[in-house]
C-alpha cells in the first residue's frame, strides 16, 4: 500500500497535464479508474499537481468516500472539511490498528484479553469511527482467511461498542426520570448485549413509526375524524374514554391480527425475546418487550399506558379515571403477552394463580423496567454452564450493576464469576475493594476471596512453557488425528474441529464417572481430543467416538479463529501459536486429507 506522503519539494512538471483547466484535472482524479495509490502516485511526481490535489478537497472526498463509504454519515453535509487529512487520519489508523491486531494472539493465545489488554487501541488517537470501521473491514475480509486476525478484531470491537454504549446508558441514567424515554434505555441494553449487530435507534423508531402508521390507516377506515390520525406523535393526548378504546382495538388489529405479533410461548427462554430488534424482527416476545412495543406505539397515538411489574408476567395498566388514580381498581390491566388482553385487577391473579399485593399493581419507572429486563437476563444467563451463557452474565451484571452501582449482592456474584471464569483478576480486587467500602460487614468473605485471586494472579505470572506435542514421541503413538481435522462424532452426530489432544484422557475422576468413560471399550487409556463443534460448546472427545468427516464443512464456532487461520475446504490450518504447540500436525493433517478426500 503506498505510504501518503507530504510532497518533499522539488522536481519537474508533468507534460502537458500540468497545462490543464483545474477544474478539469478535478475531473480526471475523480475518475473511477483511478484509486488512491494511483492519486498518491500521480502528485508525487510533480510540485504543482501535488499542490492542486490537496487544494481541490473533492478529490478526497471522492477518494474517501470510495474507499470507506459507511463513514461519510458522520460529516455534516454543510460543514467545512479538510478530506485531504480526514484521508490521511483515517488510512494511519488503519495500518495501526492492522498492527495492533497482529500481537494479539501472540499476547493472548494460552488467555483471556484482559481489560488493560485493549490500552493499545484505547490509545491511538483519531476518531471512534475510524478505527471501527477498519475493525469491520478486518471481519469483511475473505470468508475462509484471517481467521485469526477477525477473532481478536472482534473482541476488541465489541470492547469498545461495550465502552461507548455504557457511557451513553450512564448519560441515559443521568436524565431526569421523567425525561427518560423508555425504548431509548430498552434499545441500550439491545446494543450492550449485541454489540456487533447493526443495532440502532433510529431503525427502531422507524419500525415503530411504521406500525403506528398502520393503526392510523385501521383508525381511518372506523373512525375517520379521530384526533389521533392527524396530530403529531409525542403531540397528542386522547382525554375520552371512548376514542382510547378505539386506538386500543386498531392497535391489537394491527400487532396481533395483521403483522401476526406473539408470546413465544415454544421457546420462551431464548435471550433473543429479551432484545427489541430481535423482537421486532421475528414478531416474537415475552410479556416486557411486547410491553415495551405496545405502550410506545401507544404513546405515539396519544394513550398513556403505564408499565406494571406484576410478578412472574409483565403487564401495562390503563387509567379508567380522568385523572391519574391510586385505586388499582381503576384500571384495566393489559396483557401485551396475550394479543393485547384487557384485564381487571383480579383476573390478574389468574394469570400467575396466586393473590398478589396492591403495591404489584402500581406503575413503575423506565429505570425499573431495566432493572427486570436486566434481572431476567442474569437468570437466563444462569440457567446453562456455556461460553454464551457466561458471556450473558457478564453483560447482565455490567448492566445490573450500572444501574445499582453499590448493590453489594451483585457485586459479589461479578467477583465470584470473574473469578470463576480466571479472567481480569485485577478487575476482582477493585470490585472486593469496592465490596468493602460498602459494606464493611462483608470483610471476611472479601478477605478470603482477596486471599484466592492473589494467588490466582500468582500462578498466572509463573511463566510456563507451552508443552510441545510431536506425534513422533513414543508416547503419542496412539494420536490417529490431527489438529485441523473436520470430524463427525460417532454416536452424537454433531460436526467439529480438532484444536488439540492428548494421549489419554486428562480430566477429573469425576468427570470421567459422569460422562461414562469407564463404560467405553477402551476407557479412558486411549487419545481424547479437543474439539469445537457446530453448535457453539467445546467438548473433549474419545479417539473410538470421532470419525472424519465425509462432506467437512467450515465450523461456525466463535473460537475457530483463536486457533485457526484459514479453512482451506477441506480442513483448518492452524494458526502460528497453534503450531507451535503441535508442530507435526500439519503435515499429518495434510497426509490425512489426502488420503480421505483424495486431495491436499
Amino acid at each position: 500500500m503506498a505510504e501518503l506522503a507530504v510532497w518533499p519539494g522539488g522536481g519537474g512538471e508533468m507534460g502537458g497535464l500540468t497545462g490543464l483547466p483545474e477544474e478539469l484535472l478535478e475531473q480526471i482524479f475523480c475518475c473511477p479508474l483511478l484509486n488512491h495509490v494511483d492519486v498518491v502516485s500521480v502528485c508525487l511526481t510533480c510540485k504543482k499537481l501535488h499542490e492542486l490535489c490537496q487544494a481541490r478537497s473533492a478529490v478526497w472526498k471522492h477518494q474517501f468516500r470510495r474507499r470507506w463509504p459507511t463513514l461519510i454519515k458522520y460529516y455534516s453535509t454543510t460543514g467545512s472539511h479538510n478530506w485531504w487529512e480526514e484521508y490521511r487520519i483515517r488510512h494511519s489508523i488503519g495500518g495501526q490498528v492492522q498492527r495492533i491486531v497482529d500481537t494479539f494472539s501472540k499476547r493472548f493465545f494460552t488467555k483471556e484479553v484482559p481489560v488493560d489488554g485493549f490500552k493499545d487501541i484505547e490509545a491511538l488517537g483519531g476518531s471512534f469511527h475510524f478505527i471501527a470501521d477498519e475493525l469491520m473491514s478486518i471481519l469483511n475480509m475473505d470468508g475462509r482467511k484471517y481467521l485469526t486476525w477477525k477473532f481478536y478484531s472482534r473482541k476488541i470491537l465489541c470492547f469498545l461498542r461495550q465502552q461507548d454504549i455504557m457511557e451513553k446508558l450512564k448519560e441515559f441514567l443521568r436524565t431526569p426520570p421523567e425525561h427518560q424515554k423508555l425504548i431509548e434505555g430498552v434499545v441500550l441494553v439491545d446494543q450492550y448485549c449485541n454489540p456487533l449487530a447493526d443495532t440502532s435507534l433510529e431503525n427502531v423508531l422507524l419500525q415503530l413509526n411504521c406500525i403506528t402508521e398502520e393503526v392510523k390507516k385501521v383508525l381511518r377506515l372506523k373512525h375517520s375524524s379521530h384526533p389521533s390520525i392527524t396530530a403529531e406523535r409525542d403531540e397528542v393526548s386522547i382525554d375520552d374514554l371512548g376514542q382510547q378504546q378505539h386506538v386500543l382495538d386498531a392497535m391489537n388489529c394491527v400487532l396481533y391480527k395483521q403483522l401476526k405479533f406473539k408470546g413465544n410461548e415454544d421457546d420462551y427462554y431464548n435471550p433473543m425475546n429479551s432484545y427489541i430488534c430481535q423482537v421486532l424482527a421475528q414478531k416474537k416476545g415475552i410479556p416486557i418487550t411486547l410491553c415495551v412495543i405496545y405502550s410506545t406505539i401507544g404513546k405515539n397515538l396519544g394513550l398513556r399506558l403505564e408499565p406494571v411489574s406484576f410478578p412472574s408476567h409483565f403487564l401495562l395498566r390503563w387509567c379508567q379515571k380522568p385523572d391519574r388514580s391510586a385505586d388499582i381498581l381503576d384500571y384495566v390491566y393489559i396483557d401485551a403477552f396475550d394479543n393485547g388482553k384487557s384485564c381487571t385487577a383480579k383476573e390478574c391473579e389468574y394469570l400467575i394463580g396466586q393473590k398478589v399485593a396492591s403495591k404489584f399493581y402500581s406503575s413503575v419507572t423506565t429505570k425499573d423496567v431495566l432493572f427486570r429486563m436486566v434481572t431476567n437476563l442474569f437468570h437466563l444467563g444462569k440457567r446453562e454452564g456455556s461460553d454464551q451463557s457466561y458471556q450473558l452474565l457478564r453483560n447482565a451484571l455490567d448492566l445490573y450493576l450500572t444501574l445499582a452501582p453499590d448493590d453489594v449482592q451483585y457485586l459479589m456474584l461479578q467477583a465470584r464469576l470473574y473469578f470463576h471464569l480466571g479472567i481480569n483478576p485485577e478487575k476482582v480486587l477493585d470490585i472486593l475493594q469496592h465490596i468493602q467500602a460498602v459494606d464493611p460487614s462483608q470483610h471476611g468473605v472479601v478477605g478470603h476471596l482477596v486471599q484466592l485471586t492473589l494467588e490466582q494472579i500468582a500462578r498466572k505470572n509463573q511463566t510456563t512453557e507451552v508443552a510441545v506435542k510431536r506425534h513422533t514421541d513414543e508416547k503419542h503413538r496412539k494420536i490417529e488425528f490431527s489438529v485441523g481435522l473436520i470430524m463427525k462424532h460417532k454416536r452424537y452426530g454433531y460436526n467439529c474441529v480438532i484444536y488439540g489432544w492428548d494421549p489419554k484422557c486428562m480430566m477429573g475422576l469425576d468427570w470421567m464417572r459422569t460422562m461414562g468413560v469407564h463404560n467405553l471399550p477402551h476407557g479412558p487409556d486411549q487419545p481424547f481430543y479437543n474439539v469445537l463443534v457446530q453448535d457453539g460448546s467445546c467438548r473433549y472427545a474419545a479417539q473410538e467416538n470421532l470419525i472424519c468427516n465425509a462432506s467437512p464443512l467450515e465450523i461456525s464456532h466463535e473460537e475457530v479463529g483463536r486457533y485457526f487461520s484459514e479453512f482451506s475446504g477441506t480442513h483448518y490450518i492452524a494458526n502460528e501459536e497453534l503450531q507451535i504447540q503441535y508442530p507435526d500436525d500439519m503435515v499429518l493433517t495434510s497426509q490425512l486429507v489426502e488420503k480421505v478426500y483424495g486431495h491436499s
